[in-house]
């Protein structure tokens, strides 16, 4: 039946009044060399939040040492003869900005890379530790050999020795994860290779140095899942070692007697943690002010190195000890989060390890000022003046800054590798039990 009249009429006045669709634009070909069409939804992904943690600690750590550093070394540098109040200043920002630029290439390379290099990075640490021992290669400062180069160009060994390990021990323990749950397996070849790296230490001497290490391989025993009791029996040997060790030696000796006592012999042996004391006593909870130190002035030594936090005290008072050790305490919650959702075993490790590391030489400084501990000559991380501390540590932040970007992404083997390693280690499992299910049923 054909439609009714009217409504053919009322479907053609509709078509006629539609508004003309435009005519289509012809695609132009790309480019040479032209990429991919961005779309507006193609923006970069946010950076985690453990990423903006630590890089903003590490940048007000950073702010607070060149400030620091200049009250605590302008006064004594003006006296000495020199005549540059800022002459302390001045190299701790070269040195800050080399760091950075290190911490930036470090946050930026592949972790395979870094993996595979570990061993190398372990030769070269070894082998620049020995050469400082040797008679006209090491150079001699306040009774102890540790750096090696000339004049202002000088390079202490052991920074780089300490970082190295740590990446060794994750790699070992990333590659072998089941031994960390026998004693053998802890002592072998971990506890031997880290032992002869704080024996080399304790021979320079820098006993400092070799706790801070041993603090941040116990961390990364911990972080691996090793046994509690097992940790226990080794923390006991070494701590009656480095007890032996400390009494053997007659200034190690006075130190410790200096720690029990310091006012006993406040003119020598105890002079440093005395004045240390007075520092930060007459801060008080706000401090007389910045820049008003009396102490720095020739009377605490080495005021704007392994002392400085006693300069903070005094001139920001507890309010400025409080702020350093917030900021510390941030570092750690950034770097141990970031180790946590990282993608692989390595990855985790390597983020405890660096964090541990940089915590580690922060509350034996903190607790040697205060006098919660024997002073070890330890520098505070990113705040003391040093070349080789700040270098070396900016470059670790680096590469915890690498692991904190990549979030989950943070991988060093690949998914594929973590099945087999899975399959293998089921396999494994397996096998055990059906040996022990042969061994009861032969029993039988």
């Amino acid at each position: 039946m054909a439609p009714p009249r009217g409504f053919v009429a009322s479907a053609r006045a509709a078509t006629a009044l539609r508004a003309p669709l435009p005519p289509r634009r012809p695609q132009r070909a790309p480019e040479p060399g032209a990429g991919p069409e961005t779309r507006p939804t193609d923006v970069a992904p946010a950076r985690p939040l453990e990423h903006s943690i630590l890089l903003t600690v590490t940048l007000c750590l950073l702010a607070a040492g060149a400030v620091m550093v200049y009250s605590a070394s302008s006064a004594e540098a003006l006296l000495d003869g020199s005549g540059d109040s800022a002459r302390y200043l001045k190299r701790y920002v070269i040195y800050g900005v080399v760091g950075l630029i290190v911490m930036r290439a470090c946050s930026s390379m592949s972790l395979r890379a870094v993996k595979r290099a570990t061993p190398v990075f372990l030769v070269i640490a070894f082998g620049l530790t020995v050469a400082v021992m040797v008679p006209g290669v090491g150079v001699k400062v306040n009774g102890a050999t540790r750096w090696l180069g000339a004049g202002p160009v000088q390079f202490q060994p052991s920074e780089l020795l300490k970082v190295s390990l740590v990446l060794y021990a994750a790699a070992l323990l990333a590659a072998r994860p089941r031994r960390v749950r026998t004693f053998g397996g802890l002592v072998k070849p971990l506890t031997l290779v880290v032992g002869a790296g704080c024996a080399l230490l304790m021979a320079q001497p820098d006993m400092g140095t070799a706790l801070v290490i041993c603090a941040a391989i116990g961390a990364m025993l911990v972080a691996s899942g090793a046994r509690m009791r097992h940790l226990v029996l080794l923390g006991s040997g070494l701590a009656l070692v480095a007890l032996i060790v400390a009494l053997i030696e007659p200034y190690r000796r006075a130190r410790l007697t200096a720690f029990i006592d310091p006012w006993a012999d406040a003119g020598d042996t105890g002079f440093q943690a005395v004045q240390a004391m007075i520092a930060i006593g007459s801060g008080g909870l706000f401090g007389v002010g910045l820049g008003e130190s009396v102490q720095k002035v020739f009377y605490l030594p080495e005021a704007h190195t392994d002392m400085i936090l006693a300069i903070i005290g005094e001139e920001l008072g507890l309010l400025g000890i409080g702020c350093v050790v917030a900021l510390y305490v941030l570092l750690g919650y950034g770097g141990l989060r970031a180790a946590k959702v990282a993608g692989d075993r390595y990855t985790k490790l390597l983020g405890a390890g660096v964090t541990a590391l940089i915590l580690s030489q922060a509350t034996l400084n903190l607790f040697a000022v205060m006098g919660l501990a024997p002073i070890t000559g330890v520098p505070l991380p990113f705040i003391s003046y040093g070349n080789s501390n700040m270098i070396v540590l900016l470059a670790a932040m680096g590469l915890l800054l690498n692991i904190a970007a990549r979030g989950d992404r943070a991988r060093v083997t690949d998914a594929d590798d973590d099945v087999a390693s899975l399959r293998r280690r089921s396999a494994d499992v397996a096998q055990r039990r059906a040996e022990r299910a042969g061994r009861r049923a032969g029993a039988a």
